[in-house]
């Protein structure tokens, strides 16, 4: 998916301005790192392009959706080609892992045996096949990342957001999601993740949009977390 953010303000009341004037785009199939200091806007920005919250100024657009104008009726349909994996997981916990990734697609109605072979097929791509039958608190944090990953994956999303996906996660274990992460980006998916790790930036490097205040102010090709070796 491509997406577009033109002129885009947003604002809490009474006054509290997160966004300021955001202008981007995004290709289809690119993967972007979104940083920034805590308030800085970043959770803001993904949760304008999942449609949870709406621009109050501007426009932002996901290929030719404009999301600031799209009837309440098409969000739905609209979700349904958005992958989205928060910091917090947000499994159920009395389900096991099978469960939690097919409850997505149930909801959706999608013919059961539909539902079997791509659950299957997800909790294998994250490499948990042996603990599909396990429930979250069972698993590790990695583990728990891994099946919120698999849930977002359920139904073959053209754009994935990643809001902190590594941010309680140990460095080998936050090594492992991102290796899931580019390999769904090099199947042509468009991913945007938020991040404060400034080592998984500096090693793995993608494009990088940089946010103060709600203002960007840094938009680099191959970047790094900081624009100077002066850690």
């Amino acid at each position: 998916m491509k997406i577009k953010f033109s002129g885009v303000f947003k604002v809490f009341e009474p006054d509290i301005v997160a966004l300021r004037d955001v202008n981007l785009s995004i290709d289809k199939g690119e993967f972007v790192y979104v940083i920034g200091a805590t308030g800085s806007g970043k959770s803001t920005l993904l949760r304008l392009i999942t449609r949870e919250l709406l621009p109050s100024r501007g426009n932002l657009f996901v290929n030719d959706n404009n999301l600031r104008k799209m009837r309440a009726g098409d969000v739905p349909y609209y979700r349904r080609d958005v992958g989205l994996v928060a910091q917090d997981f947000k499994l159920i916990p009395h389900l096991t892992v099978y469960e939690n990734v097919a409850f997505v697609m149930e909801a959706m109605a999608v013919p059961s045996k539909m539902v079997e072979h791509r659950a299957n097929k997800v909790i294998e791509q994250v490499g948990l096949w042996r603990r599909r039958y396990m429930k979250p608190t069972q698993l590790s944090g990695g583990e728990q990342q891994r099946v919120a990953i698999a849930r977002a994956l359920a139904n073959s999303p053209s754009l994935f957001i990643a809001d902190e996906p590594t941010g309680n996660l140990d460095f080998r274990t936050a090594a492992d999601v991102m290796k899931i992460l580019f390999a769904i980006n090099a199947a042509g998916v468009t991913v945007v993740m938020s991040t404060h790790n400034q080592y998984i930036v500096d090693s793995c490097r993608q494009r990088v949009i940089e946010l103060d205040a709600g203002r960007v102010i840094r938009d680099e090709r191959a970047g790094r977390y900081q624009l100077n070796d002066d850690f």
